[in-house]
Protein backbone atom coordinates (compact mmCIF):
# COMPACT_ATOMS: atom_id res chain seq x y z
CA UNK A 1 0.00 0.00 0.00
CA UNK A 2 1.21 3.35 -0.70
CA UNK A 3 2.54 6.20 1.95
CA UNK A 4 0.81 9.22 2.81
CA UNK A 5 1.42 11.75 -0.17
CA UNK A 6 3.60 14.76 1.05
CA UNK A 7 2.17 17.38 -0.99
CA UNK A 8 -1.26 18.42 -1.73
CA UNK A 9 -1.11 18.60 -5.66
CA UNK A 10 -3.25 20.82 -7.58
CA UNK A 11 -6.86 21.46 -8.07
CA UNK A 12 -8.61 19.82 -10.47
CA UNK A 13 -11.01 20.94 -12.51
CA UNK A 14 -11.94 18.59 -15.29
CA UNK A 15 -11.92 15.17 -16.48
CA UNK A 16 -9.67 15.68 -18.79
CA UNK A 17 -7.07 16.78 -16.45
CA UNK A 18 -7.38 12.79 -14.66
CA UNK A 19 -6.96 11.30 -18.39
CA UNK A 20 -3.70 13.77 -18.57
CA UNK A 21 -2.44 13.05 -15.24
CA UNK A 22 -2.17 9.17 -16.75
CA UNK A 23 -0.74 10.01 -20.28
CA UNK A 24 1.44 11.94 -18.81
CA UNK A 25 2.95 8.32 -18.15
CA UNK A 26 4.55 7.92 -21.80
CA UNK A 27 7.78 8.64 -21.97
CA UNK A 28 11.07 6.99 -24.87
CA UNK A 29 12.11 3.65 -24.83
CA UNK A 30 15.12 4.59 -23.17
CA UNK A 31 13.44 6.48 -20.08
CA UNK A 32 11.62 3.11 -19.41
CA UNK A 33 12.58 1.24 -16.13
CA UNK A 34 11.36 -1.52 -13.85
CA UNK A 35 10.02 -1.18 -10.32
CA UNK A 36 9.59 -4.12 -7.90
CA UNK A 37 7.64 -4.36 -5.31
CA UNK A 38 7.41 -7.34 -2.99
CA UNK A 39 5.52 -8.22 0.44
CA UNK A 40 6.83 -10.53 3.36
CA UNK A 41 5.25 -11.93 6.64
CA UNK A 42 7.12 -10.92 9.54
CA UNK A 43 7.04 -13.20 12.34
CA UNK A 44 8.19 -13.48 16.14
CA UNK A 45 11.03 -16.80 15.94
CA UNK A 46 9.85 -17.65 19.26
CA UNK A 47 6.37 -18.46 18.29
CA UNK A 48 5.86 -17.86 14.79
CA UNK A 49 3.25 -15.69 15.63
CA UNK A 50 2.66 -11.83 13.46
CA UNK A 51 3.95 -9.26 14.54
CA UNK A 52 2.01 -6.20 16.66
CA UNK A 53 3.08 -2.84 15.69
CA UNK A 54 4.26 -2.00 19.49
CA UNK A 55 6.97 -3.41 21.49
CA UNK A 56 9.93 -4.23 21.91
CA UNK A 57 10.32 -6.66 18.70
CA UNK A 58 7.14 -4.52 17.03
CA UNK A 59 6.80 -3.60 13.63
CA UNK A 60 7.66 -0.44 14.66
CA UNK A 61 10.83 -1.09 16.34
CA UNK A 62 11.74 -3.31 13.09
CA UNK A 63 11.26 0.38 11.33
CA UNK A 64 12.93 2.25 14.03
CA UNK A 65 16.20 0.26 13.62
CA UNK A 66 15.73 0.39 9.71
CA UNK A 67 16.69 3.85 9.87
CA UNK A 68 20.49 2.90 10.63
CA UNK A 69 20.93 1.97 6.96
CA UNK A 70 19.79 5.70 6.00
CA UNK A 71 15.79 5.58 5.07
CA UNK A 72 14.40 8.51 6.52
CA UNK A 73 11.06 7.92 8.21
CA UNK A 74 7.37 9.11 7.68
CA UNK A 75 4.95 9.65 10.36
CA UNK A 76 1.61 9.53 10.74
CA UNK A 77 -0.73 10.17 13.50
CA UNK A 78 2.39 9.78 15.86
CA UNK A 79 3.77 6.69 14.29
CA UNK A 80 6.33 5.79 12.21
CA UNK A 81 4.72 3.92 9.37
CA UNK A 82 7.47 4.15 6.34
CA UNK A 83 10.52 4.97 5.35
CA UNK A 84 11.57 6.02 2.21
CA UNK A 85 15.68 6.60 0.55
CA UNK A 86 16.70 7.21 -3.28
CA UNK A 87 13.00 6.72 -4.89
CA UNK A 88 12.59 3.73 -2.87
CA UNK A 89 9.85 2.99 0.02
CA UNK A 90 9.35 0.31 2.72
CA UNK A 91 5.99 0.42 4.00
CA UNK A 92 3.34 -1.23 5.59
CA UNK A 93 0.42 -3.85 4.84
CA UNK A 94 -2.40 -3.80 6.94
CA UNK A 95 -2.12 -6.46 9.09
CA UNK A 96 2.22 -6.01 9.32
CA UNK A 97 3.20 -7.60 5.97
CA UNK A 98 6.67 -5.35 5.57
CA UNK A 99 7.20 -4.37 1.67
CA UNK A 100 9.63 -2.93 -0.02
CA UNK A 101 8.33 -0.77 -3.40
CA UNK A 102 11.61 -0.84 -4.94
CA UNK A 103 13.12 2.73 -7.12
CA UNK A 104 12.55 2.90 -10.85
CA UNK A 105 15.89 1.09 -11.97
CA UNK A 106 17.14 0.30 -15.62
CA UNK A 107 18.10 -3.58 -15.55
CA UNK A 108 17.14 -6.36 -14.14
CA UNK A 109 20.77 -7.07 -12.45
CA UNK A 110 20.04 -3.35 -10.26
CA UNK A 111 16.50 -4.75 -9.35
CA UNK A 112 17.46 -7.62 -8.11
CA UNK A 113 20.47 -6.32 -6.17
CA UNK A 114 18.11 -3.68 -4.83
CA UNK A 115 15.76 -6.78 -3.67
CA UNK A 116 18.99 -8.84 -1.76
CA UNK A 117 19.99 -5.43 -0.08
CA UNK A 118 16.60 -4.98 1.72
CA UNK A 119 16.57 -8.58 2.73
CA UNK A 120 20.24 -8.38 4.13
CA UNK A 121 18.60 -5.87 6.05
CA UNK A 122 15.84 -6.63 7.01
CA UNK A 123 17.48 -10.06 8.19
CA UNK A 124 20.43 -7.92 10.13
CA UNK A 125 17.59 -6.35 12.32
CA UNK A 126 15.60 -9.07 12.44
CA UNK A 127 18.68 -11.11 13.49
CA UNK A 128 18.95 -8.63 17.09
CA UNK A 129 15.33 -8.63 17.43
CA UNK A 130 14.13 -12.63 17.21
CA UNK A 131 12.19 -11.85 14.06
CA UNK A 132 12.12 -13.57 10.89
CA UNK A 133 10.43 -13.15 7.59
CA UNK A 134 8.95 -15.72 4.97
CA UNK A 135 8.05 -15.23 1.48
CA UNK A 136 4.49 -16.87 0.22
CA UNK A 137 1.13 -15.88 -0.93
CA UNK A 138 -1.47 -16.35 2.05
CA UNK A 139 -0.56 -16.74 5.74
CA UNK A 140 -0.13 -20.22 5.94
CA UNK A 141 -0.81 -20.91 10.39
CA UNK A 142 -2.68 -17.86 11.98
CA UNK A 143 -6.60 -17.22 11.40
CA UNK A 144 -7.96 -13.78 10.53
CA UNK A 145 -8.27 -12.69 14.42
CA UNK A 146 -4.90 -13.45 15.46
CA UNK A 147 -3.53 -10.59 12.59
CA UNK A 148 -2.30 -7.03 14.00
CA UNK A 149 -4.24 -3.93 12.47
CA UNK A 150 -1.12 -1.64 11.62
CA UNK A 151 -2.20 2.06 12.60
CA UNK A 152 -2.66 3.69 9.51
CA UNK A 153 -5.83 5.65 9.14
CA UNK A 154 -6.77 4.38 5.50
CA UNK A 155 -6.63 0.88 6.92
CA UNK A 156 -9.35 1.46 9.55
CA UNK A 157 -11.51 3.05 6.68
CA UNK A 158 -11.18 0.27 4.48
CA UNK A 159 -11.47 -2.68 6.85
CA UNK A 160 -14.79 -0.97 7.68
CA UNK A 161 -15.85 -1.46 4.31
CA UNK A 162 -14.46 -4.37 2.68
CA UNK A 163 -16.97 -6.79 4.66
CA UNK A 164 -19.91 -4.81 2.75
CA UNK A 165 -18.55 -5.90 -0.55
CA UNK A 166 -17.23 -9.34 -0.13
CA UNK A 167 -16.13 -12.30 2.08
CA UNK A 168 -12.53 -12.33 1.86
CA UNK A 169 -11.34 -8.42 1.55
CA UNK A 170 -10.28 -8.64 5.26
CA UNK A 171 -7.94 -11.88 4.08
CA UNK A 172 -6.73 -9.85 1.69
CA UNK A 173 -5.87 -6.90 3.67
CA UNK A 174 -4.49 -8.66 6.59
CA UNK A 175 -3.34 -12.39 5.29
CA UNK A 176 -1.92 -11.72 1.61
CA UNK A 177 1.70 -11.11 0.33
CA UNK A 178 2.53 -10.42 -3.38
CA UNK A 179 5.40 -9.39 -5.51
CA UNK A 180 4.57 -7.19 -8.29
CA UNK A 181 6.51 -5.22 -11.24
CA UNK A 182 6.14 -1.59 -12.55
CA UNK A 183 6.56 -0.99 -16.36
CA UNK A 184 6.58 1.85 -18.52
CA UNK A 185 4.82 2.59 -21.77
CA UNK A 186 5.47 4.84 -24.74
CA UNK A 187 2.02 5.93 -26.17
CA UNK A 188 -1.29 4.91 -25.42
CA UNK A 189 -1.18 2.45 -28.29
CA UNK A 190 1.81 1.01 -26.61
CA UNK A 191 0.00 0.69 -23.00
CA UNK A 192 -3.02 -0.38 -24.76
CA UNK A 193 -1.34 -3.23 -26.11
CA UNK A 194 1.14 -4.30 -23.06
CA UNK A 195 -2.14 -3.69 -20.71
CA UNK A 196 -3.72 -6.46 -23.32
CA UNK A 197 -1.01 -8.64 -23.26
CA UNK A 198 -0.20 -8.43 -19.32
CA UNK A 199 -3.75 -8.75 -18.46
CA UNK A 200 -4.22 -12.08 -20.69
CA UNK A 201 -1.12 -13.55 -19.26
CA UNK A 202 -1.68 -12.64 -15.92
CA UNK A 203 -3.05 -16.03 -15.25
CA UNK A 204 0.21 -17.69 -16.51
CA UNK A 205 2.20 -15.76 -13.94
CA UNK A 206 -0.65 -16.54 -11.41
CA UNK A 207 0.06 -20.45 -12.23
CA UNK A 208 4.18 -20.08 -12.05
CA UNK A 209 3.77 -18.11 -9.14
CA UNK A 210 1.37 -20.06 -7.24
CA UNK A 211 2.47 -20.56 -3.44
CA UNK A 212 -0.62 -20.27 -1.30
CA UNK A 213 -2.00 -23.49 -0.13
CA UNK A 214 -2.37 -23.67 3.67
CA UNK A 215 -5.16 -21.91 5.33
CA UNK A 216 -4.76 -21.79 9.57
CA UNK A 217 -2.41 -24.96 9.05
CA UNK A 218 -4.30 -26.84 6.68
CA UNK A 219 -4.28 -27.63 2.92
CA UNK A 220 -6.84 -25.28 1.65
CA UNK A 221 -7.30 -27.28 -1.84
CA UNK A 222 -5.60 -24.40 -3.45
CA UNK A 223 -2.64 -23.35 -5.20
CA UNK A 224 -3.24 -19.33 -5.04
CA UNK A 225 -5.66 -19.28 -2.32
CA UNK A 226 -4.01 -15.87 -2.49
CA UNK A 227 -5.35 -15.33 -6.44
CA UNK A 228 -8.79 -16.26 -5.53
CA UNK A 229 -9.49 -14.06 -2.24
CA UNK A 230 -9.41 -11.48 -5.21
CA UNK A 231 -12.61 -13.21 -6.78
CA UNK A 232 -14.47 -12.39 -3.22
CA UNK A 233 -13.13 -8.84 -2.23
CA UNK A 234 -15.03 -6.18 -4.09
CA UNK A 235 -16.27 -6.85 -7.45
CA UNK A 236 -16.42 -3.13 -8.03
CA UNK A 237 -12.70 -2.80 -8.19
CA UNK A 238 -10.80 -6.33 -8.97
CA UNK A 239 -11.48 -8.42 -12.00
CA UNK A 240 -9.82 -9.00 -15.34
CA UNK A 241 -11.47 -6.10 -17.35
CA UNK A 242 -13.85 -7.43 -19.78
CA UNK A 243 -13.42 -3.49 -21.52
CA UNK A 244 -9.90 -3.44 -21.70
CA UNK A 245 -9.74 -5.59 -25.08
CA UNK A 246 -12.61 -3.67 -26.77
CA UNK A 247 -12.10 -0.92 -29.16
CA UNK A 248 -11.33 2.62 -28.01
CA UNK A 249 -10.11 1.49 -25.07
CA UNK A 250 -7.52 3.81 -23.83
CA UNK A 251 -6.28 6.29 -21.12
CA UNK A 252 -9.95 8.14 -21.28
CA UNK A 253 -11.53 4.24 -21.17
CA UNK A 254 -9.50 3.70 -18.26
CA UNK A 255 -10.04 6.97 -16.21
CA UNK A 256 -13.96 6.62 -16.52
CA UNK A 257 -13.74 3.09 -14.94
CA UNK A 258 -11.83 4.54 -11.94
CA UNK A 259 -14.19 7.38 -11.98
CA UNK A 260 -16.81 5.10 -11.70
CA UNK A 261 -15.29 3.41 -8.57
CA UNK A 262 -16.04 3.95 -5.56
CA UNK A 263 -13.99 5.95 -3.25
CA UNK A 264 -12.35 4.63 0.27
CA UNK A 265 -10.99 8.12 1.62
CA UNK A 266 -9.69 11.36 0.83
CA UNK A 267 -6.20 12.58 2.46
CA UNK A 268 -6.28 15.76 4.41
CA UNK A 269 -4.36 17.85 6.81
CA UNK A 270 -3.01 14.17 8.04
CA UNK A 271 -5.64 12.34 8.66
CA UNK A 272 -7.82 10.21 6.46
CA UNK A 273 -11.74 11.14 6.07
CA UNK A 274 -13.86 8.41 5.32
CA UNK A 275 -15.79 8.92 1.82
CA UNK A 276 -16.23 5.04 1.07
CA UNK A 277 -18.88 4.08 -0.96
CA UNK A 278 -18.96 7.41 -2.25
CA UNK A 279 -18.44 8.68 -6.22
CA UNK A 280 -15.86 10.48 -7.44
CA UNK A 281 -17.74 12.16 -10.04
CA UNK A 282 -19.31 13.91 -7.26
CA UNK A 283 -16.39 14.97 -5.89
CA UNK A 284 -15.63 16.24 -9.43
CA UNK A 285 -18.65 18.25 -9.16
CA UNK A 286 -18.12 19.89 -5.58
CA UNK A 287 -20.71 17.59 -4.58
CA UNK A 288 -18.40 15.17 -2.43
CA UNK A 289 -21.02 15.26 1.13
CA UNK A 290 -18.10 14.12 3.27
CA UNK A 291 -15.97 17.70 2.16
CA UNK A 292 -19.16 19.75 0.47
CA UNK A 293 -18.08 22.44 -2.14
CA UNK A 294 -14.96 20.91 -2.36
CA UNK A 295 -13.19 19.56 -5.47
CA UNK A 296 -10.40 17.10 -5.73
CA UNK A 297 -6.54 17.74 -5.44
CA UNK A 298 -4.35 15.42 -7.79
CA UNK A 299 -2.86 13.78 -4.80
CA UNK A 300 -6.62 12.76 -4.39
CA UNK A 301 -6.80 11.23 -7.75
CA UNK A 302 -3.25 9.38 -7.42
CA UNK A 303 -4.55 8.03 -4.27
CA UNK A 304 -8.15 7.13 -5.55
CA UNK A 305 -5.81 4.93 -8.35
CA UNK A 306 -4.48 3.08 -5.58
CA UNK A 307 -7.87 1.27 -4.36
CA UNK A 308 -8.40 -0.07 -7.42
CA UNK A 309 -7.43 -3.88 -7.51
CA UNK A 310 -7.89 -5.26 -11.12
CA UNK A 311 -4.97 -7.85 -12.16
CA UNK A 312 -3.24 -5.55 -14.03
CA UNK A 313 -3.55 -1.76 -12.97
CA UNK A 314 -2.61 1.60 -14.44
CA UNK A 315 -1.50 4.90 -13.11
CA UNK A 316 1.79 6.62 -14.88
CA UNK A 317 2.71 3.14 -15.61
CA UNK A 318 1.41 -0.93 -15.57
CA UNK A 319 1.20 -2.75 -12.49
CA UNK A 320 1.38 -6.64 -12.61
CA UNK A 321 -0.36 -7.50 -9.92
CA UNK A 322 -0.89 -12.00 -10.29
CA UNK A 323 2.37 -13.31 -8.23
CA UNK A 324 1.90 -15.00 -5.10
CA UNK A 325 5.03 -13.98 -2.90
CA UNK A 326 7.63 -15.97 -2.99
CA UNK A 327 11.66 -16.50 -1.99
CA UNK A 328 14.51 -14.15 -3.55
CA UNK A 329 15.02 -15.92 -7.07
CA UNK A 330 11.78 -15.60 -7.69
CA UNK A 331 11.40 -11.79 -6.81
CA UNK A 332 13.68 -11.41 -9.44
CA UNK A 333 12.09 -13.36 -11.62
CA UNK A 334 8.72 -12.39 -11.78
CA UNK A 335 10.87 -8.66 -13.23
CA UNK A 336 12.50 -10.96 -15.41
CA UNK A 337 9.38 -12.05 -16.82
CA UNK A 338 7.65 -9.12 -17.52
CA UNK A 339 10.40 -7.65 -18.97
CA UNK A 340 11.00 -9.81 -21.34
CA UNK A 341 7.35 -10.06 -22.68
CA UNK A 342 7.20 -6.29 -22.85
CA UNK A 343 10.24 -3.98 -23.22
CA UNK A 344 11.19 -6.00 -26.20
CA UNK A 345 9.33 -5.25 -29.52
CA UNK A 346 9.56 -8.54 -31.17
CA UNK A 347 8.62 -10.67 -27.69
CA UNK A 348 5.96 -8.10 -27.50
CA UNK A 349 4.60 -8.68 -30.82
CA UNK A 350 5.20 -12.50 -30.34
CA UNK A 351 3.10 -12.41 -26.76
CA UNK A 352 0.59 -10.62 -29.22
CA UNK A 353 -0.18 -13.06 -31.52
CA UNK A 354 0.09 -15.61 -28.94
CA UNK A 355 -3.77 -14.41 -26.93
CA UNK A 356 -4.98 -12.02 -29.74
CA UNK A 357 -7.39 -14.71 -30.78
CA UNK A 358 -8.02 -15.52 -27.06
CA UNK A 359 -12.06 -15.38 -26.48
CA UNK A 360 -13.25 -13.18 -23.20
CA UNK A 361 -14.94 -16.13 -22.32
CA UNK A 362 -11.54 -17.88 -23.02
CA UNK A 363 -9.82 -15.17 -20.14
CA UNK A 364 -12.20 -15.45 -17.77
CA UNK A 365 -12.01 -19.46 -17.93
CA UNK A 366 -8.81 -18.96 -16.98
CA UNK A 367 -8.66 -16.50 -14.09
CA UNK A 368 -11.35 -18.85 -12.50
CA UNK A 369 -9.37 -22.01 -12.93
CA UNK A 370 -5.65 -20.66 -12.10
CA UNK A 371 -5.81 -20.59 -8.27
CA UNK A 372 -7.18 -24.18 -7.67
CA UNK A 373 -4.90 -25.72 -10.59
CA UNK A 374 -2.62 -23.88 -11.64
CA UNK A 375 -0.27 -25.15 -14.39
CA UNK A 376 -2.63 -28.49 -14.75
CA UNK A 377 -5.53 -25.81 -15.75
CA UNK A 378 -6.94 -27.13 -19.24
CA UNK A 379 -6.72 -24.59 -21.93
CA UNK A 380 -7.89 -25.64 -25.42
CA UNK A 381 -5.90 -28.46 -26.44
CA UNK A 382 -3.80 -28.72 -23.36
CA UNK A 383 -2.92 -26.78 -20.30
CA UNK A 384 -1.76 -23.67 -18.51
CA UNK A 385 1.81 -25.14 -18.18
CA UNK A 386 1.97 -25.74 -22.17
CA UNK A 387 1.23 -22.05 -22.61
CA UNK A 388 3.67 -21.32 -19.73
CA UNK A 389 6.60 -22.92 -21.54
CA UNK A 390 5.33 -20.87 -24.80
CA UNK A 391 5.66 -17.52 -23.01
CA UNK A 392 8.79 -17.93 -21.17
CA UNK A 393 10.45 -18.58 -24.16
CA UNK A 394 9.07 -15.29 -25.41
CA UNK A 395 10.53 -13.85 -22.64
CA UNK A 396 14.07 -15.21 -22.60
CA UNK A 397 13.91 -14.11 -26.18
CA UNK A 398 13.19 -10.51 -25.29
CA UNK A 399 15.83 -10.36 -22.78
CA UNK A 400 18.36 -11.88 -24.64
CA UNK A 401 17.60 -9.43 -27.04
CA UNK A 402 18.11 -6.30 -24.28
CA UNK A 403 21.51 -7.67 -23.80
CA UNK A 404 21.49 -5.60 -20.44
CA UNK A 405 24.59 -7.37 -19.67
CA UNK A 406 26.20 -7.04 -15.90
CA UNK A 407 30.02 -6.75 -14.75
CA UNK A 408 30.50 -10.59 -15.75
CA UNK A 409 29.09 -10.24 -19.25
CA UNK A 410 26.27 -12.10 -18.01
CA UNK A 411 22.80 -11.06 -19.87
CA UNK A 412 19.50 -11.27 -17.74
CA UNK A 413 18.22 -14.27 -19.06
CA UNK A 414 19.19 -16.21 -16.22
CA UNK A 415 16.56 -14.65 -13.68
CA UNK A 416 14.14 -16.80 -15.57
CA UNK A 417 15.88 -20.01 -14.61
CA UNK A 418 13.50 -20.86 -11.42
CA UNK A 419 10.38 -20.65 -13.63
CA UNK A 420 12.01 -22.71 -16.72
CA UNK A 421 12.39 -24.94 -13.88
CA UNK A 422 8.77 -25.09 -12.36
CA UNK A 423 7.36 -24.67 -16.19
CA UNK A 424 9.21 -28.20 -17.52
CA UNK A 425 8.66 -29.77 -14.00
CA UNK A 426 5.09 -29.12 -14.10
CA UNK A 427 5.41 -28.36 -10.25
CA UNK A 428 4.77 -25.30 -8.95
CA UNK A 429 5.66 -23.92 -5.43
CA UNK A 430 2.61 -24.87 -4.14
CA UNK A 431 3.15 -28.64 -4.93
CA UNK A 432 6.22 -28.53 -3.39
CA UNK A 433 4.92 -27.15 -0.02
CA UNK A 434 2.63 -29.72 0.30
CA UNK A 435 4.81 -32.62 -0.93
CA UNK A 436 6.87 -31.61 2.18
CA UNK A 437 3.82 -31.06 4.42
CA UNK A 438 2.70 -34.41 3.70
CA UNK A 439 6.39 -35.90 3.66
CA UNK A 440 9.27 -34.62 5.82
CA UNK A 441 6.71 -31.96 8.09
CA UNK A 442 4.35 -34.41 9.37
CA UNK A 443 1.67 -32.34 8.63
CA UNK A 444 2.39 -28.96 10.17
CA UNK A 445 2.85 -26.12 8.34
CA UNK A 446 5.60 -24.65 10.92
CA UNK A 447 8.81 -25.91 9.27
CA UNK A 448 8.37 -23.16 6.47
CA UNK A 449 8.93 -20.43 8.80
CA UNK A 450 12.48 -22.21 9.22
CA UNK A 451 12.81 -23.44 5.61
CA UNK A 452 11.73 -21.06 3.82
CA UNK A 453 12.98 -17.81 5.42
CA UNK A 454 14.50 -14.96 3.94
Amino acid sequence: MSAPPTTRGAPITSRNELVAYLESGNKPASEWRIGTEHEKFAYRQSDLRPLPYDGADGIGELLTRLQRFGWAPMIEGGHLIALTQDGANITLEPGGQVELSGAPLATLHQTCAEVHQHLRQVREIGSELGIGMVGLGFQPKWPRADIPWMPKGRYRIMGEYMPKRGGLGLDMMLRTCTVQVNLDFASEADMVKKFRVSLALQPIATALFANSPFTEGQPNGFQSFRSHIWTDTDPDRTGDLPFVFEDGFGFERYADYALDTPMYFVYRDGSYIDASGLSFRDFLAGKLAVLPGETPLMTDWVDHLTTLFPEVRLKKYLEMRGADGGPWRRLCALPALWVGLLYDTVALDAAWDLVKDWTGEERASLRAGVPRHALRTPFRNGTVQDVAREVLAIARDGLARRARNDNWGDDETHFLDTLFAIAESGQTPADELLERFHGEWAGSVDPVFRDYAY
